[in-house]
């Protein structure tokens, strides 16, 4: 849908309200009256939708469609994503706190700790940009160990150590979460209590119509036609599952949430000493978000504002197009957001409880395979924060932001730049400097987990990398040292084989090069 164009005046426009001229107040009266009406027709559907179900099934969707129902009730209601630029307040000095002020705790109270957390990861995620089939938590990131393994030998890492039972929970979705169930019981053995529990599962609308192109309820038959409705579903789905229940009567305090795919987001003792060892704090801290600082390569990443007297997150969707430049500026906005939460148990309860839980909606435009264009409608974990009370940033090192989102994110966590401890990344202390090389591999023949894998005998040393481009067909022997700056790009047609035991120092590296067998 073009900028600046609502939901709503093209519902109008449907109804043939155009280029005429009504008073105002009919005009209004009239908005209306068409918002409820597309609402009504959207709910009409749904139901016959839940008609095609077994009736065993029909009030756990009904409760779940009405949750659906509510987000596009809302999504026809707004004016628009943008908010209102002038009403950005200064962040307060005490709303971010830096993460090297933080203390760590004494030995003997981290198992006490450690029992009053939980730990969440967001598992709703398929390999599929990656080139893989199934979730991506079981894409094997580092000595053939995948994400799901390294955060299980974390978790047991820690219970062993300080004789603590944290359990580990993994938000799936209706794409990851038969494989899941599968793949978890291998951990039976390991000392990990590991919960599942499944986000929603909303249907995807036709821009045309706003209404579900679903014609039933059998997902597995026409899985194009649903979607999760992004991780701000959690708070919802968490509580319905029993296990928000069940840890606040177990006496667990706090939950700490990331994404499965960041193997920089392992339980922090410091951080979980703020919140509930010696350092606790005398106001309750409801929310922290982990940010780290912004680097040109991060411009888009969501920060943090303060409106309205309260700490809230600001994604890029909701900048007015006259202030994104402003947004993407490092010296205006320094953090962005890591997606690592800590939030606490009572206080999420009583949000919902409260129903004063209230994120922005994100509108998703995909295209189907058979050219239907469809809106998904989403919410962000991290949008909940302006709901919670003495919610604060910490601004952490950049190793606690170690996402595996492409193949060159992939090519940094099996380098020698990292050695594995207990399930964690620890960069090596080799490295002169903290930060992480700049990598950027050709979409064409670098993107695809198998193609990647096939284009080097075995990764490159990059303990001295600065930066690296490399485009078209080119190969890696084994042994290559790469240092500073090193661009390798084979034109069209052309083919370059990097030798083995070859050793490139800010070099640029272009044309043909083939290394033959004889």
């Amino acid at each position: 849908m073009p900028s600046g164009i609502r939901p709503i005046d093209v519902l109008l426009e449907r109804a043939g309200v155009r280029g005429h001229q009504r008073a105002p107040s009919d005009s209004k009266e009239f908005h209306e009256v068409t918002k409820r009406d597309a609402l009504r027709l959207l709910e009409h559907d749904v139901d016959r939708l839940l008609e095609t179900t077994e009736q065993a099934r029909q009030p756990a969707l009904k409760a779940e469609m009405d949750r659906f129902a509510d987000l596009f009730g809302r999504f026809i209601q707004e004016e628009g994503p943008a908010l209102d630029w002038n009403k950005i307040q200064k962040l307060p000095e005490n709303a971010v706190m830096n993460y090297s002020n933080l203390k760590s705790p004494k030995n003997e109270q981290i198992r006490n700790m450690l029992d009053k957390l939980v730990v969440i990861k967001l598992n709703g995620g398929l390999g599929t940009s990656m080139g893989c089939h199934g979730p991506k938590s079981v894409i094997p990131v580092r000595s053939d160990l995948t994400f799901l393994d390294l955060t299980v030998q974390q978790i047991e890492h820690l219970n062993k150590t300080y004789d603590a039972n944290v359990p580990l929970v993994l938000m799936n979705s209706f794409n990851t979460d038969e494989d899941t169930e599968k793949i978890v019981r291998k951990y039976k053995g390991f000392r990990v209590q590991i919960h599942t529990f499944n986000q929603s599962c909303f249907p995807r609308i036709s821009r045309e119509h706003y209404l579900p192109v679903a014609k039933d309820f059998e997902i597995e038959k026409d899985m194009e036609a649903w979607y999760p409705p992004g991780h701000g579903d959690f708070y919802d789905t968490f509580r319905n599952s029993g296990l928000l229940k069940k840890f606040i009567q177990e006496g667990r305090e706090y939950c700490f949430l990331s994404n499965i795919d960041n193997l920089g987001a392992t339980v922090d003792l410091n951080i979980l000493n703020k919140l509930v060892g010696e350092e606790r704090a005398t106001t309750p801290v409801e929310f922290v978000m982990e940010v780290t600082d912004k680097t040109r390569a991060d411009v888009k990443g969501g920060t943090l504002i303060q409106m309205e007297n309260k700490l809230r997150l600001l994604e890029i969707a909701q900048v007015p197009p006259e202030h994104v430049d402003d947004f993407k500026s490092v010296k205006t906005f320094k953090f962005f957001n890591t997606n690592n939460i800590w939030a606490n148990l009572a206080a999420i309860d009583r949000v919902l409880r409260e129903r004063t839980l209230n994120m922005e909606i994100i509108v998703n435009n995909k295209t189907l395979e058979n050219g239907t264009r469809v809106i998904q409608l989403e919410t962000a974990v991290g949008a909940a924060m302006k709901c919670f009370d003495g919610a604060i940033g910490i601004n952490v090192p950049r190793s606690r932001f170690l996402p595996v989102k492409k193949s060159s994110d992939l090519l940094l966590v099996m380098s020698n730049l990292y050695t594995l401890k207990n399930g964690s990344l620890v960069m090596s202390p080799q490295r002169m400097f903290p930060t992480t090389p700049l990598v950027k591999l050709g979409e064409n023949h670098f993107s695809k987990v198998k193609e990647f894998l096939g284009r080097f005998a075995n990764i490159p040393d990059i303990i001295e990398l600065d930066h690296l481009t490399v485009s078209g067909d080119v190969t890696f022997g084994r042994g290559v040292s790469l240092r500073g700056t090193v661009i390798i790009i084979a034109n069209h047609g052309d083919r370059i084989d990097i030798p083995a035991g070859a050793i490139l120092e800010n070099k640029i590296v272009s044309g043909n090069m083939r290394i033959l067998d004889h």
